[in-house]
Parts: C-alpha cells; sequence; structure tokens
C-alpha cells in the first residue's frame, strides 16, 4: 500500500492499543507505520548490499525490531515528542512497523517477513498494492483529521478517529470476504490464482503455465455481487525465435512476437499476459499486454506489427487501446 495508508492504518490501530490518552505512543506508532517505506532512499547502496532493496530486510520482523529500538531512544527528542517510556515507545513502533509488514502481505505483493531466516513469503492477493480506492480513504482521512485539529471539541475527535477505525476495518473486513468469495469460484472453476483489483467486486481468476518452450493462460474476470462475468479466455504459445519468412496465420504471429514483446517488457514478464493479432494489410498488428489492467480498454504491454511476407518486427512498449475482442 502507499505510504500515508501505511500512516493512517498505523495511527489507527495504535489509537485502538493506546487510547486518546497517549498520544505520544499513536504518533511513535504511526511513525513507524511508514518508516520501512524509507528503504527506497537507500537505492543507490543496493547495488552493493542487495539486502537494503525495497521490500528488503527493512521490510522484515528484524528490519523492524531494529528500527523500533533505535527510534524508542531517539523519537523522545523529535518535536511534539515528550518524554516517556522508552519500552512504551518502543512496543508502540513494533506495533506500527509490523503492521506495515501485514498490510504489504495483505495486497498482491510479496514480503518475506522472517527473512534472513527464512524466505517464506507473506502474500494473501486481498487488495491491490496501489488502489484508488485506499488512497482516496486516505485523502479523506488526513483531509478530515487536519481540519478537525484545533476545530472541534476533544470528544468529536475522539469520535472521529472511531469512526473511521470502523470504516478501514470494514474495508479490509470486505475484502477478505471477497476474496475468499473469489476463491471459492476458482476452485470450483480450476483456476489456481485469484488476483485482486481496484474494486473489490472484480477479480482475476487465472491459470498460467511458463516453462522454457511454452506459454500457457487461461482467465477470466470474475464480477461479484450479481453482475455479469465476461467469459474464459485462453492462449497457448510455443516460444520460437524472431525468424524470416511468411507468417501465414495469427497464432504464428503471437508466437515469433512472444519472445521480442518480452524481451522490449519486463511487465510484461513479472505479470499474466495475453496476446491478440489482428490481420490488416500487409501486417499482423499484434498486442501482448497485461491482463490484470486490461479491462478498461486500455493496458499496459508491447504492441506493434509483423510482416505477413517478410516476418520483419516492429514492436513499442507503452500503454495502447486494445482490439476490441479484448476488451471484455
Amino acid at each position: 500500500m502507499d505510504l500515508f495508508t501505511h500512516v493512517i492504518f498505523a495511527y489507527l490501530l495504535s489509537f485502538i492499543i493506546w487510547g486518546p490518552a497517549a498520544p505520544q505512543y499513536i504518533a511513535a506508532g504511526a511513525l513507524a507505520g511508514g518508516l520501512p517505506d524509507a528503504d527506497i532512499l537507500l537505492f543507490p547502496l543496493t547495488r552493493w548490499f542487495p539486502a537494503l532493496e525495497h521490500r528488503g530486510i527493512v521490510h522484515t520482523v528484524l528490519g523492524v525490531t531494529v528500527i523500533a529500538a533505535v527510534g524508542a531512544f531517539l523519537v523522545p527528542y523529535l518535536p511534539y515528542f515528550t518524554h516517556a517510556s522508552t519500552l512504551l515507545y518502543f512496543v508502540a513502533m513494533e506495533i506500527g512497523g509490523l503492521s506495515h509488514l501485514v498490510l504489504d502481505g495483505f495486497t498482491n505483493y510479496a514480503v518475506t517477513p522472517l527473512a534472513p531466516f527464512s524466505r517464506r513469503i507473506l502474500r494473501m492477493d486481498a487488495d491491490n498494492a496501489v488502489n484508488l480506492t485506499t488512497i482516496g480513504m486516505t485523502a479523506v482521512t488526513l483531509g478530515v483529521l487536519i481540519w478537525e485539529h484545533g476545530r472541534v471539541a476533544f470528544s468529536v475527535w475522539t469520535d472521529t478517529v472511531w469512526i473511521l477505525i470502523a470504516v478501514y476495518g470494514g474495508y479490509l473486513l470486505l475484502r477478505t470476504l471477497a476474496r475468499w468469495r473469489a476463491r471459492v469460484h476458482a476452485r470450483r472453476e480450476g483456476f489456481r490464482a485469484v488476483e485482486p483489483t481496484t474494486s473489490p467486486w472484480t477479480w482475476l481468476l487465472a491459470d498460467e503455465e511458463d516453462s522454457p518452450d511454452r506459454y500457457r493462460l487461461r482467465y477470466r474476470t470474475l464480477h461479484l455481487g450479481g453482475a455479469p462475468s465476461p467469459p474464459e479466455r485462453s492462449l497457448t504459445v510455443s516460444k520460437v525465435a524472431p525468424s524470416a519468412g511468411p507468417v501465414t496465420s495469427v497464432q504464428a504471429a503471437l508466437e515469433r512476437t512472444y519472445l521480442p514483446a518480452m524481451e522490449k517488457s519486463r511487465w510484461l514478464r513479472y505479470n499474466y499476459h495475453f496476446g491478440e493479432a489482428v490481420e490488416k494489410d500487409t501486417v499482423f498488428q499484434v498486442f501482448w499486454y497485461i491482463v490484470q489492467g486490461g479491462r478498461s480498454g486500455r493496458a499496459i504491454g508491447v504492441h506493434g506489427n509483423i510482416d505477413r511476407s517478410t516476418g520483419a518486427i516492429e514492436l513499442r512498449s507503452g500503454f495502447f487501446r486494445l482490439p476490441p475482442a479484448a476488451e471484455a
């Protein structure tokens, strides 16, 4: 999730634990909730210390504990913080930091919380790591809390925080239940993976096979809540090296452009991807795109042409409009 959403979640969790009478610990927990994402500032060092890469050692229980231990001594010297129990500051920052790991694991981005002792990942696939819904909720929350500061009675501020806790808790519960329901559909229909989208009512069901010689994807978009879902789509291509000579079919166009497309865009390589080819004049227009983002008529990927008579390939990466058949 985005940095500010992490801070807000940690803030609300700390409020539940410490109550309104201990604002210093609430603030320390909120600060610790955002600190793990400070590892993006360490990118110049990752060439020599790979463990410092984003979602690396800082996104582990060990990293969070080190941050909390150091922060417990330093935080009292920051503006607006009071000198209080070092142990309680440590506990507050430890809980705030751990909430960051849990929220990251709640999304479709994996973390390894027990590294370097275990490479076991935490990934629930219940929400998108970057979600306009949560970003919007966070923006509204920050606006409300900032506006209320110094303008309303303390009791009103307290009630507002409890309302926000209920809203965010309800959102997490909704996402969890929706993911469970999507998983039920996936198992029934033989899909091995469930991917979230921005909406908790829309999910991607996928079954992928990626071997050195072949790529196969079967997927469909699932709409919960009664909305009709589009039909299942599938693709199987052999991974063949580009070659000269006539291209006689859509399948051949897809197979000859598969490896060049993967080379062109690392986003394709690391996500479920699908291919479309359309015959037009002397070429096949080819579209390779990430299916997680292909439900709005546009998608991220690689598109271009392959000459039907010579096999010459011209591809470019970007954000483009899909052919009509892909927009379901």
